[in-house]
């Protein structure tokens, strides 16, 4: 069974005093002394301190603060993210608890590894560095050790309780894009080649002209454009013959965008002066707004489906540890400090 009582009150004094943290003040001092010892929630066995609670939530307000707009915003999402964040304390428990009962091992030399991975990554490998942090945090090894055996036992759980779908069959394919066909809606976008020139420092803007009627002439004379590109264009495309990704109108400068949809695909442009650089567009492929075929997106919609029914899957999980689990909440009454 699951109590949970509310208490927005408690909350905003809660993470007011977060807030508060590095300001050395008696109010701060008196909410420390009154509530550090508190108690957020009790899972079985195993006690959940508000202290503890504090300390996960207090790196989040920040943000949550740059977000709101006023303060009953403010109190409303700290109060959302702080029992979010209960909850994931809660979780965290019960999953490790599940991973006893299951009788599952981590060899420790798979814990040494991931130790030595995370010294590379975030301290360089440099050990002094990384004691040096434990020490200012507070932590010893073996605190540390415990804390990431205990991270990655809470992902080895999820991973195993997240049902996987390798195959989806064409049906639920058809059905979800039938049912999301507004998810996939393209713009009329066409798709370039492009041969762009630079202005060289020292040299005066007629020598780009010249380049560019040098290449108006090589074109005219049959001159494949992707060849052209890769002997003069400037534009880090060069090397695939100034191809470009897809474009709307809005996404390519104006001038850039009047000249590519006026042409026919298959043709090219007059060169374009624009900001000192000249550039000569080649349409290699044009398309009209709709919606995108189903073989274009079906990647797309097997990923959603899959990461859908994981959630589920690992949603039913947690709620069936939930239930068979003694859990209690506790959030006192309190009134924000004057």
């Amino acid at each position: 069974m699951i109590n949970f009582f509310k208490c927005a009150s408690f909350v905003s004094l809660f993470i007011f005093a977060a807030l508060c943290a590095k300001r050395a003040t008696a109010q701060t001092d008196e909410w420390d002394l009154k509530y550090t010892n508190g108690i957020a929630a009790v899972v079985e066995d195993r006690i959940i301190t508000l202290e503890e609670l504090r300390l996960e939530v207090a790196p989040l307000v920040p943000q949550i603060r740059r977000d709101s707009i006023g303060r009953a915003d403010f109190d409303r999402k700290i109060e959302e993210v702080t029992r979010e964040v209960l909850q994931n304390l809660v979780d965290r428990i019960l999953i490790i608890r599940d991973f006893r009962r299951s009788k599952y091992q981590i060899p420790p030399t798979y814990i040494d590894n991931e130790l030595d991975d995370y010294i590379t990554k975030e301290f360089n490998g440099d050990r002094s560095e990384f004691v040096r942090f434990l020490k200012s945090q507070g932590k010893s090894m073996r605190q540390f050790r415990e804390e990431l055996t205990e991270r990655i036992i809470v992902n080895f759980m999820r991973s195993q309780n997240s049902t996987s779908y390798s195959e989806i069959s064409p049906q639920r394919i058809e059905t979800f894009y039938q049912k999301h066909k507004f998810k996939f809606i393209e713009e009329k976008g066409v798709r370039l080649r492009v041969i762009v020139l630079a202005p060289i420092p020292n040299e005066g803007h007629d020598v780009l002209k010249q380049t560019a009627n040098a290449i108006m002439n090589e074109l005219a004379a049959g001159e494949g454009f992707a060849q052209l590109a890769k002997k003069y264009s400037d534009d880090p495309s060069a090397d695939e013959g100034g191809l470009w990704p897809w474009y709307g109108r809005n996404e390519l400068k104006k001038d850039l965008a009047t000249a590519a949809f006026s042409l026919e695909k298959g043709s090219y442009s007059q060169p374009i002066e624009l900001d000192g650089y000249i550039y000569i567009l080649y349409v290699e492929d044009k398309r009209e707004e709709g919606v995108k075929e189903i073989e274009k997106v079906r990647n797309e919609i097997e990923a959603a489906i899959a990461a859908r029914l994981a959630r589920e899957s690992q949603q039913q999980w947690l709620e069936k540890l939930r239930k068979d689990a003694y859990i209690k909440y506790f959030l006192e009454e309190a009134s924000p400090a004057k």
